[in-house]
């Protein structure tokens, strides 16, 4: 039987909002994960992915996943529309011991987005929305593109972008006119925040398939060898687009201080050995923007208004090697103003309340 003591304490971490009473519904800690699979199979566990072990530093609200190349066959997508896809029935299996429920779910192909929220959140996500842009053969094919799933968190309004952007070294400028395009053509209803640029709070991530420039692939073995990654870091296209393209203006991103994910052969932790010989890279990105008019505070850190974004965690996950990518994990801790913590805990103990009246008459 669910209290209103047992929602305050499923939720440990507190917030006083005035005298003695305390209540806790509020946002405190965003997952972002992002993965091209390769067409593979779903791992047997994914609980390290989405930092759900015990001992894991973060216990977040909100979890949001982003999937490139997940097999887009006919045969299984057509399998895949009769029956709940594998990848989804995963998530699902694994996240719901931990009171996760799927707020949301946008595929286009092979690009699949879901954001995951704890069920005592869902009174506070509102004007949930999707779209998606394809940019693959001029755009009228979705192996390339973008997904997005907005929506009103504590009345801030959130949007999750989950791109595949053109691969190869040389098409650095495709990569920004496609970004640019899924900008543009994204749109939502509502009397705000109708484009991705308008909302409060973007994370932007997924097979970005930004390379690493002028050094040989030797040097760059010798770099990640010898643990000297910061060497690399100039080099790197979207650090340098981050500096020139008025696109990304805003747009933060951690420190890579994990090795490039991207090309491995399958199967093993092994860059590419095949004949193309593939030089390393950091295709798999996660960053993050709030609304113009914020401030940087510090690496990692930005605020706007009344509310604040600290980066708490960027890393890769070498132990999956069914793909040629390694998947990205980012933890972020959300803060917003006293005054809208103030504001939704009248709600949520309102919540609380039905919740115990519902669970008593159902026994």
């Amino acid at each position: 039987m669910l209290s209103v003591v047992d929602c305050r304490r499923s939720h440990t971490r507190s917030n006083k909002c005035w005298g003695n009473v305390v209540f806790f519904p509020f946002l405190h800690s965003i997952t972002v994960v992002t993965w091209n699979v390769g067409t593979s199979m779903p791992p047997s566990d994914v609980t390290s992915l989405l930092h759900l072990n015990p001992g894991d530093s973060s216990d977040s609200d909100m979890i949001a996943i982003g999937l490139q190349e997940v097999n887009s066959m006919i045969n299984k997508r057509l399998k895949d529309a009769l029956f709940t896809d594998q990848w989804s029935e995963l998530f699902m299996e694994v996240l719901s011991p931990f009171n996760f429920v799927l707020v949301s779910t946008v595929r286009m192909q092979g690009v699949i987005l879901f954001v995951f929220a704890k069920y005592y959140h869902l009174p506070f996500l509102q004007d949930i929305q999707t779209d998606c842009t394809r940019t693959g053969l001029g755009g009228y094919w979705g192996n390339k593109g973008g997904v997005s799933i907005r929506l009103s968190i504590f009345g801030h309004m959130v949007c999750f972008l989950n791109c595949h952007l053109p691969a190869h070294m040389e098409k650095a400028e495709q990569r920004k006119e496609d970004f640019t395009t899924i900008l543009h053509l994204q749109q939502f209803e509502g009397p705000s925040a109708n484009g991705i640029l308008d909302h409060d709070l973007i994370f932007w991530f997924g097979d970005l398939n930004f390379r690493i420039e002028t050094l040989d692939i030797r040097y760059v073995k010798y770099a990640i060898d010898n643990n000297i990654l910061h060497q690399l870091w100039e080099k790197d296209q979207l650090n340098i687009a981050k500096t020139t393209w008025p696109i990304l203006k805003g747009f933060q991103e951690g420190f890579l201080n994990f090795p490039p994910t991207f090309k491995f052969d399958v199967g093993t932790n092994m860059y590419d050995t095949s004949a193309k010989k593939r030089k390393p890279a950091w295709t798999d990105r996660i960053l993050w923007k709030i609304k113009s008019g914020t401030h940087p505070v510090h690496s990692g850190r930005s605020s706007g208004g009344n509310l604040t974004v600290t980066q708490l965690c960027y890393c890769s996950h070498m132990e999956y090697t069914m793909s040629d990518h390694k998947p990205v994990a980012s933890i972020f801790a959300v803060q917003v103003s006293q005054a809208t913590k103030c504001a939704s805990s009248i709600s949520f103990l309102l919540f609380c309340l039905a919740t115990d009246f519902l669970k008593r008459r159902t026994g």
